[in-house]
């Protein structure tokens, strides 16, 4: 490769991506999730598109997938906040094992029976598409405030329910007949149980380090947290277990134990998970070949019926029932069954492994996820509203963004805290934060002017402020913030730690 070759790749590498952050902003309207935009700039610039770049190696593919999969899920771990999935972790725990094999079996059947495909292949499907990813739903959710109860089982299920999908998908594109379904799940046990322990004890390692290592620069913070989720991924597959589950929860850890440079570790990790969903999308639009659909269009849309009318909601009433979740709660959650990146990514899985019928599956299963997605993505939100649950929720008050810098000389931390729109900390006295014995408010940042304020000075929004508090109160300080933030100058009066 020479450098004007180099220079070449580097140009249509960045007009891609600038196309696809312009292209968040024209999802942003239509209430499209912009991994259709994304799956359009590789099919535009495939073999049947305007470019005409020929890419048919699914290997390189599976490869890339599973690395892009893995910051994604770091990304969606970091930014989870456990006290808000913490109440629904069980019935999303169900909803991603036990829902997720009914989802499976009936799908398959209905690929079985109705378009008339082998067992093998059937069960690939029911395995690629009964996984639903984040991005996908939130990103058409950002204008409809919905209930914690309800994005928390839709967040915290779309976290758990990857690894069991890639362990079946995996087991059912194996050359060997499938039988013995009760040894599989007995192995799926397993490997989620190693997963899961493997992945809070490095996320728990990992926080326990950075919170006693000074790094000397603010910006190896960020680096030092992806590389411990990396890490955690890499030992749960070492150890035979599940190394996405395990990336996901030591993300889960690593976003909840109030690390310092939090704000900046959080942007950092959800730029580089925007990287990893542009990058895939374009790299599997440019994998299909669009000439090659048209017979694969009919039975991807019946399967996707059955899955989206028949499979996932009995998934959805199985799991929950029991957990008495609404039915206005579980009709939402039976819609709001988005899939996204993972579904197309397993399906190179059963093309490397040189499943029967590989070629039909990929068609399939991308078919569905386009069409079902411009079904689903825009009617979410109207969804919402015809249920009543989109309006509930809008008094909640805006969380603080904290950023806490240690002073390792000083044995403490300089805290700085912005004040959102939202936040009933607007209004409030500095001496009404009550703030622990050893910590302060030392400066206020307002429009552009800086002052040191006294106990009587009236806090607003927009404000930022800065927080000196020793180690042994420095969480304690950070808690009474976020606590006023949310419950105003009555906090901890009136229930509100």
């Amino acid at each position: 490769m020479t450098v004007h070759h180099l220079n070449e790749i580097l140009l249509i590498g960045a007009a891609v991506l600038l196309v696809a952050v312009v292209a968040v902003r024209l999802a942003s309207r239509s209430g499209l999730p912009t991994l259709l935009i994304y799956l359009a700039i590789g099919v535009v610039i495939g073999q049947d598109g305007l470019f005409g770049f020929t890419f048919d190696d699914a290997q390189l593919t599976e490869v890339l997938g599973y690395a892009a999969l893995v910051v994604i899920l770091a990304d969606g771990g970091l930014g989870t906040k456990w006290h808000e999935i913490k109440p629904v972790v069980p019935a999303a725990a169900v909803l991603s094992t036990v829902g997720l094999l009914a989802s499976v079996f009936v799908t398959a059947a209905a690929a079985h029976w109705l378009v008339g495909l082998e067992w093998r292949p059937s069960l690939i499907i029911g395995a690629v598409v009964s996984s639903t990813d984040a991005a996908a739903v939130f990103s058409v959710l950002r204008n409809v405030s919905l209930p914690k109860r309800v994005t928390g089982v839709l967040e915290a299920e779309s976290g758990f329910n990857d690894a069991p999908v890639i362990i079946l998908v995996a087991a059912f594109a194996t050359t060997g007949p499938v039988h013995q379904w009760y040894r599989l799940i007995g192995e799926m046990a397993v490997e989620l149980a190693i997963g899961a322990a493997l992945g809070v004890a490095v996320g728990w390692i990992g926080a326990y380090g950075l919170k006693r290592v000074a790094l000397p620069a603010s910006g190896l913070y960020p680096i030092a947290v992806l590389a411990i989720a990396v890490a955690a991924y890499a030992v749960g597959a070492l150890a035979h277990g599940s190394g996405f589950l395990a990336v996901y929860l030591a993300s889960l850890v690593l976003g909840n134990a109030k690390l310092p440079h939090r704000p900046a570790t959080r942007g950092f990790a959800e730029g580089l998970g925007w990287i990893a969903q542009i990058g895939l999308f374009v790299l599997l639009g440019l994998l299909v070949t669009p000439h090659e659909l048209g017979d694969d269009i009919v039975p991807a849309i019946v399967i996707g019926l059955f899955l989206t009318f028949v499979a996932r909601p009995a998934s959805v009433v199985l799991s929950l029932t029991p957990f008495r979740t609404p039915w206005r709660d579980q009709a939402l959650m039976s819609w709001a069954g988005l899939r996204g990146a993972v579904p197309i990514v397993l399906a190179t899985i059963p093309m490397v492994s040189g499943t029967a019928d590989n070629k039909r599956i990929f068609n399939i299963v991308f078919v569905l996820v386009i069409f079902y997605t411009l079904v689903q993505g825009p009617t979410l939100p109207w969804l919402a509203r015809s249920l009543r649950l989109g309006e509930a929720g809008l008094g909640d008050a805006a969380d603080l963004g904290i950023e806490s810098a240690p002073l390792e000389r000083l044995q403490g931390h300089l805290l700085s805290v912005t004040i959102p729109d939202g936040s009933r900390m607007h209004g409030v006295e500095i001496n009404e934060l009550r703030m622990p014995a050893g910590s302060a408010v030392t400066l206020v940042v307002r429009e552009g002017s800086s002052f040191v304020p006294s106990p009587t000075t009236v806090l607003r929004r927009g404000d930022e402020l800065l927080v000196v508090a020793t180690d042994p109160v420095r969480d304690a300080a950070e808690d009474r913030l976020r606590a006023v933030g949310r419950g105003g100058k009555l906090a901890g009066w009136l229930g509100e730690q």
